[in-house]
């Protein structure tokens, strides 16, 4: 716990040869495809882009998600970013 008596935001990302990553810290998966996923972590929403991407596993309780694919880039998406992405997805779901 830090001074304020919040927990201090945690999160691993692990990546074995671009093929396996796995995430700590996540409390949704807003959304995925074989291209992308979007995940809500401690530290913000993060996206995942590459080829044939799909979930190994996934544990809400723990916070823990693997994906299996070619990573090509995992990127954190500011405020503006983020609403942007979710732009895209609500035009994507219409």
């Amino acid at each position: 716990m830090n001074e304020h008596g919040k927990s201090a935001k945690r999160q691993e990302v692990k990546m074995l040869n671009r093929k396996v990553l796995e995430l700590t810290g996540v409390s949704n998966v807003e959304s995925f495809d074989s291209e992308e996923f979007l995940l809500e972590t401690e530290c913000g929403f993060v996206t995942v882009r590459g080829q044939n991407l799909h979930m190994k596993h996934l544990s809400l309780e723990q916070g823990l998600v693997a994906i299996e694919g070619l990573v090509h880039s995992i990127a954190y998406l500011d405020g503006a970013a983020a609403d942007k992405s979710k732009g895209f997805l609500g035009k994507l779901f219409k």
